[in-house]
């Protein structure tokens, strides 16, 4: 019996793999083994959509919008999967990164928009996500891995036990982040100059960005980069195989004068949010400050933070603790805290109602039964402003003392902001200015009242080097209000 079973799953998974799983390659044209159909594929896209825009919120620019869209249908149409539905969308996020998920969904963040100075370079890395698409690569890895749910924050990877406790990054989004090998890497170079070559650009400006960015990683002390750069070749090699393949492109196209668009470029960007947006919260002096819900509180020392819309969680470099702000469900903090207490199977070991800086709130110490132990908890369950606040600080419960009174200071600095140049923060945006004469860009900043310290973070923003020479009439990027 066992036997005959056995036989039978495995013709099966044979049959169902023939059906399935040995597709051919819409660039390549070879076939190869994938277990997931088109319609498949193109379900996980619609899928993932939602949860990423939830997740980054879009950065609402109809103008700049309307661009992307035009560019991306426009080189869709001419890639090797003209037939999907392509959707291209700005997310609001300060991170410098471009990301694709399958069945035709690109998306580019406010920060990477913030750092191209042509349209060309737009182009190249537009391409180079159609092709991830187009070669199916998300595809392919979800074969070669499963993806796994780690507690991170900013960095700092959690003790597993800790993980149940952070607000897990959806499947969308995990697909969204998901690397690719140095391979295919190397493929959707090849795609984003060739697309781009077709629909008329200048394919070698894109190699020119890649540059650019690893001058921003090494600005930022080696700091996460994007996935297309963090498992791609030296860009030394890089910019040598993007440029010889861009040139084969002129060639084959008869491309005498493609086209790079600086100047319209630019102007497109002027008023483009850089950097954080004060309004979903920001940190400055070891203090969190929500302008927009009116509150703030310390940051442990030497802590790492992460904001996102769902939660702002904090983390010591050592991961065994973790201390996290969220909103609660409950009528009144007595019932936010039952409610806390159901949701992640708590066992409370101290429940009081508490005043926290004029606010009503209930404290709520708690242990959580774990094979590998105990984690305990305690949480400040804080109405203010219409909403009900769940702040709380986890760490195992051999590790709790250590960690409690940073828990309890953080908790009980919980407080309503009223400092009006916190609550009138504006974040700073892209400017565009016409240099009147020729000059060097380190003269241009000066001329334009830039802050000294800023002048290599300009300078990366606009692609350049401090004493590279501009004629008379450059557009060049600042920083203003």
């Amino acid at each position: 019996m066992k036997t005959t079973q056995s036989l039978f799953v495995w013709l099966t998974a044979f049959f169902l793999l023939g059906l399935i799983g040995c597709a051919r390659n819409p660039v390549t044209g070879k076939r190869q083994l994938v277990l997931m159909s088109e319609a498949q594929e193109i379900s996980m896209g619609k899928q993932s959509d939602p949860e990423i825009v939830a997740f980054f919120g879009l950065y609402e620019d109809p103008e700049l919008q309307q661009f992307i869209t035009e560019k991306g249908l426009e080189m869709a149409a001419i890639s090797h999967r003209p037939n999907l539905a392509y959707e291209f969308k700005i997310v609001d996020s300060p991170v410098i990164n471009a990301f694709a998920v399958p069945g035709g969904f690109v998306y580019f963040t406010r920060g990477i928009m913030a750092h191209f100075n042509n349209e060309a370079e737009f182009a190249g890395v537009l391409g180079h996500e159609i092709g991830h698409i187009t070669a199916r690569h998300s595809v392919i890895q979800q074969r070669n891995a499963m993806l796994s749910q780690l507690g991170v924050i900013a960095g700092v990877i959690l003790i597993p036990e800790l993980g149940e406790f952070i607000e897990p990054l959806s499947q969308g989004v995990q697909v969204a982040l998901l690397g690719f090998g140095r391979d295919a890497e190397r493929q959707s170079d090849k795609l984003g100059v060739e697309y781009s070559s077709k629909v008329g650009y200048d394919a070698k400006e894109m190699a020119g960005f890649f540059q650019t960015l690893e001058r921003q990683q090494q600005a930022a002390g080696g700091e996460s980069i994007p996935d297309f750069l963090s498992t791609h070749p030296s860009p030394e090699e890089r910019n040598v195989k993007v440029a010889e393949l861009a040139e084969e492109w002129k060639q084959k196209l008869n491309l005498s004068d493609p086209e790079i668009n600086r100047s319209s470029y630019l102007q497109l960007i002027d008023g483009l949010i850089l950097g954080e947006d004060p309004k979903q919260g920001f940190v400055e002096n070891n203090f969190f400050y929500h302008p927009v819900l009116k509150f703030f509180y310390p940051i442990p020392q030497d802590w790492n933070v992460q904001n996102s819309p769902q939660q702002v969680q904090m983390a010591p470099k050592s991961g065994d603790a973790a201390m996290i702000l969220s909103l609660a469900n409950g009528a009144s903090p007595k019932e936010a805290a039952e409610s806390l207490l159901t949701q992640y199977k708590l066992e409370a070991v101290e429940s009081k109602a508490e005043t926290i800086n004029g606010l009503p709130a209930h404290l709520l110490v708690a242990d959580q039964k774990q094979e590998n132990g105990t984690i305990r908890v305690v949480a400040a369950l804080i109405s203010y402003g219409g909403n009900m606040y769940n702040l709380m600080g986890i760490s195992e419960l051999s590790k709790f003392a250590v960690h409690q009174n940073t828990f309890m200071t953080t908790i009980r600095a919980f407080k309503e902001l009223t400092e009006a140049e916190k609550l009138n923060r504006k974040p700073d945006v892209v400017r565009i200015k016409t240099i009147p004469r020729a000059m060097k860009l380190q003269e241009a900043l000066k001329h334009f009242n830039m802050p000294e310290q800023r002048f290599e973070e300009l300078a990366l923003l606009n692609g350049m080097l401090l004493d590279d020479p501009l004629e008379s009439g450059t557009l060049i990027k600042v920083v203003g209000k």
